[in-house]
Parts: structure tokens; sequence; C-alpha cells
């Protein structure tokens, strides 16, 4: 069996390892469009099972990378975006029209994140989207209503594609998360 992870993964969208230097996203309206432009590389871009995370209708997972906070501009309809949850740490900026989520903010200066934007890459116009690295929060596609008989098939699928299926974020900035942590516990 295989299932919908997300249509750039679905597709085989060619990615482009180390092309992109920057471009712009554009959320899904057809008149307005919000539009945000990055003028970074993409790091540790992965597929996402969250919950939290926007994803394309019928997708199981979002496509997620990581750019500078200070690179991340919106160029057109600032006044259409909201923040979906302000309790979340990450505060996801989407589109009030079409829902799609331009961008994720961390603005806790205490974590180990912070000045560090998340975007979603499927939504750069024409640029050559680099490749996702890993799948984060794999597990959490159950909650999003896969069944959880089918978790095995998903982990298969997606190494298929030559991606680690890890249930959290990947070692690196999983160790990241707890040099800050340790850090922080032990700052004098």
């Amino acid at each position: 069996m295989t299932i919908a992870l997300h249509p750039a993964l679905d597709a085989d969208l060619s990615f482009h390892p180390t092309a992109f230097t920057g471009g712009a996203l554009s959320c899904h309206c057809q008149a307005d469009p919000v539009r945000v432009t990055i003028d970074s590389a993409i790091a540790h871009n992965h597929a996402c099972g969250c919950t939290k995370c926007w994803k394309p209708q019928g997708a199981v997972f979002a496509v997620i990378g990581v750019v500078p906070r200070d690179g991340v501009t919106v160029v057109a309809g600032q006044e259409k975006l909201t923040i979906v949850d302000q309790k979340m740490t990450i505060q996801r900026h989407a589109c009030r029209a079409c829902g799609v989520h331009m961008y994720g903010r961390i603005e806790d200066p205490s974590h180990a994140f912070f000045g560090l934007d998340f975007v979603h890459a499927e939504l750069l116009d024409g640029s050559e989207v680099p490749p996702p690295g890993f799948a984060a929060f794999v597990s959490s596609i159950i909650e999003g209503g896969v069944d959880p008989g089918e978790m095995n098939a998903v982990r298969e699928q997606i190494r298929r594609l030559g991606l680690e299926p890890y249930d959290c974020l990947d070692p690196v900035l999983m160790d990241t998360l707890a040099t800050h942590a340790f850090r922080q516990r032990h700052a004098a």
C-alpha cells in the first residue's frame, strides 16, 4: 500500500541540493497572494508529520526548511497574515483567506531555535527546491488520521525516498536542543 505523503515527495520532485540561495513563497490565493521572500539557503529541509504544520490537500506530511529569521520578509499581503495559535512555541503565520502557512517563527529568545524561521519550501515560486534530508514526527500522522497499522509501510515508503523516518527531529537538531537545554540549566 502507498499513502499520499506529500505532492513533492509522491511525484519524485526534482530537488536541487546546492542551487537554492533565495526565492519567494506564495500562498494559494489566486488574487493578491501573500508573498514572502527568503534571501538565504534553506537548511534542515524535511518532511514533517506533526499535526500543527499546514499540509497540501490530501497530504500527511509538510515539507519544512529552516532559514535565518532576518532573511524572511513579507513583501505582499501582510494584512492577510494571522498567527494560527498564539500559545505555540512556533508562531505559524498563515494567510487568512486560503489557510496556507507562510512561515513559523519562534519569539522566545531563550529557545535553541530563536533566530530561525520555518518555511514551506514547496511554496517557492519557480525556485529550485532543496531536497528533504529526513522525515520528522512520523508517528504524529496517526493523530492526523492515518491507521496505526499502516505505519510500517509508511516508514518503508519514506526510506525508499532516501529519507530516514524519525519520531522527533533528526539527531543533529535533537543534539542542538539538548545542548541548549544543558547550557541554560548550567549558565552562571
